[in-house]
């Protein structure tokens, strides 16, 4: 822990250090101007002092630059800025103590200086030194745990798919590192694939790990449910085991979960209160993925209905969250009339399906995920 002290006066200077090193404050290090100050704090050097520095006792009234401009300068250091400064000053007067308060002092002392009184406050300043960096450490630890597990849910995420039979493209979008729209398809046969998107309801860490959970649950009812209904009831049965009678709000989701058959040339699909997609067969007849359900995890037992498409050479098909229409809000009709000319114009399959669909300057800075799945099965 070091104390630097600054004051043009070395009488004054000699005086502080003493007080503080009977009081057990030995790394005291003594400066006779604001620009020693700085000359000590120097941010670019290899190994930067300021980092063991714990406190300023920083004189206001000092030639060249007082005190006041200094902690300015200080306030303007991203690196320097949380070093407590307490003001040591002979001045009494309040607009000029208000002021060197507000510009970024931590406390100051008057003098002649009061032993007890300066012990006293640089005790309070060390020790909101002290929690504030424990904060700004336990943050980091979180900050970094957050990008693991941001890195552990985007690897899971499905890559765009290519295949002779089916090409799927993806624009995925969270408004938070953690997201809690997912998408994921799985080949469940040569013929067959299982695709699902879904929107987990509220944001933010909580809501993710709902999410993953249910993630997880999926790719392994995958590879051993084929029909969409009793996938949709398996996981509203997931989602019931981590039901809260003692919360008033429980964790829901919406989705749509689709097999297609390259085969037969059909797609069975269920919509459990997810927005409708659209879906245009052989390009002539246009579908919107309507309701089959309520949303899973807000009863323990659902009634499911499943729908199916037919269609002779191909068929393509857009799915999208609530995110990409609300982020157009108050236009969110010409939103969705895009999304519905979109399915019914010949798709190429590449690029991201969001530029498609809204303009770049929508992209970011969003309240909520945007995912949009573009699936073209031939």
């Amino acid at each position: 822990m070091t104390i630097l002290l600054v004051d043009d006066n070395s009488v004054n200077l000699f005086v502080i250090e003493k007080i503080l090193k009977n009081a057990g404050y030995t790394d005291c290090v003594s400066l006779k101007s604001a620009y020693e100050l700085f000359d000590y704090l120097k941010i670019d050097s290899i190994k930067p002092r300021y980092e063991d520095v714990d406190l300023i006792l920083l004189d206001i009234m000092m030639p060249e630059m007082d005190g006041l401009e200094a902690c300015r300068r200080i306030q303007e250091e991203e690196k320097l800025k949380d070093i407590p400064i307490i003001f040591i000053t002979a001045i009494e007067d309040t607009k000029k103590l208000a002021e060197a308060l507000d510009c970024g002092g931590t406390d100051y002392v008057t003098k002649p200086i009061n032993k007890t009184e300066l012990l006293a406050r640089i005790r309070v300043a060390l020790r909101l030194k002290y929690e504030k960096d424990w904060h700004k450490e336990q943050d980091k630890k979180l900050q970094s745990e957050l990008d693991l597990a941001t890195q552990v849910q985007r690897s899971l995420l499905n890559s765009p798919l290519k295949e002779n039979n089916i090409q799927i493209q993806v624009s995925h979008c969270p408004s938070f590192k953690l997201a809690g729209d997912i998408y994921y398809w799985e080949k469940i046969s040569d013929h067959r694939y299982a695709i699902m998107l879904l929107d987990m309801m509220g944001h933010g860490i909580s809501a993710s790990l709902v999410c993953m959970f249910i993630f997880s649950a999926l790719k392994d009812m995958m590879k051993r449910i084929v029909d969409p209904v009793d996938i949709i009831k398996e996981l509203n049965r997931y989602m019931t085991m981590i039901h809260n009678p003692d919360k008033y709000l429980n964790y829901y989701f919406t989705a749509i979960y689709l097999v297609i058959d390259t085969e037969k040339k059909t797609v069975e699909y269920v919509n459990a209160g997810h927005p409708p997609g659209f879906a245009c067969a052989d390009g002539e007849v246009s579908y919107s993925l309507e309701l089959g359900c309520h949303p899973i995890g807000l009863f323990e037992q659902i009634e499911v209905q499943k729908s199916m498409i037919h269609y002779n050479n191909d068929i393509q098909i857009m799915l999208y969250t609530d995110g990409v229409v609300d982020a157009n809000i108050p236009d969110e009709e010409q939103i969705i009339d895009k999304m519905k000319t979109l399915t019914q114009e010949k798709w190429e399959m590449s690029g991201s399906p969001l530029h498609l669909v809204l303009p770049d300057e929508k992209h970011l800075n969003q309240p909520d995920d945007m995912c949009i799945l573009m699936i073209k099965a031939m």
